[in-house]
């Protein structure tokens, strides 16, 4: 019984942390850093890239060497810091406006959602 009621909720562990960190349809891979980096910080690695790209892009199998480039040698923080280093100074993390087509690592147009707003 104990293995049983153990493996339940290891199971329904593992399936919040996949909603809690599943990209939106279309958000962006610059608003998904920043709500993850937010939410559960950064290891010193691409994994929040990597898991962006595998759900979303998953044919972008050179994503992270074309970062790498842009300056993002090390980790989901300098994707951030180097590669998309333009963000409007708000306080709460503003919504993803959205990629015009689902898997592209083009960041949403915030100036957008101040327009509608």
């Amino acid at each position: 019984m104990t293995e049983n009621v153990a493996d339940a909720v290891e199971a329904e562990l593992a399936e919040m942390s996949s909603r809690l960190t599943e990209p939106g349809e279309r958000e962006c891979l610059r608003c998904f850093l920043l709500r993850m980096l937010e939410q559960f910080g950064c290891d010193g690695t691409h994994r929040w890239t990597v898991r962006w790209r595998d759900l979303r892009s998953p044919g972008a199998k050179g994503l992270i060497r074309r970062l790498e480039r842009q300056g993002a040698c090390c980790c989901d923080c300098e994707v951030i810091l180097n590669v998309y280093p333009y963000y409007p100074h708000t306080g709460p993390l503003l919504p993803c406006a959205g990629v015009l087509r689902a898997g592209s690592s083009v960041p949403c147009d915030l100036s957008a959602l101040r327009r509608s707003a």
